[in-house]
């Protein structure tokens, strides 16, 4: 996605980590976003794009929140679907909100 132009939604998604991703260590959890997650950003780098912020410091509901600005819904579904067959979903993060917005323009 390019990075001029304003995406058509963007989704706050937030999640706490799981005893199965904590328990990884450092080197494995690399290897783990090198696996399943990358592959899935490269495929779909055209259309969306992850911005990953930690929270854990902060909060106690959840431990990050995933900014996914797509270029259309379509585009973020199909991701979405992806990302459902990998571990990173339910096994490694519990989803615990997904919120989609699209950025107000009025201000």
């Amino acid at each position: 996605m390019k990075a001029s132009t304003q995406p058509a939604l963007t989704v706050f998604m937030l999640v706490k980590s799981l005893p199965a991703w904590l328990e990884l260590p450092p080197d494995a959890r690399q290897s783990a976003l090198q696996d399943h997650v990358l592959p899935l950003l490269e495929r779909h780098r055209e259309q969306v794009r992850l911005r990953l912020y930690d929270v854990e410091f902060y909060a106690a509901r959840v431990t990050d929140v995933w900014m996914w600005e797509a270029e259309s819904h379509q585009a973020y579904e199909a991701l979405i679907e992806a990302l459902r067959d990998t571990p990173f979903w339910d096994r490694y993060f519990q989803i615990v909100e997904i919120l989609p917005g699209v950025e107000a323009s009025h201000l």
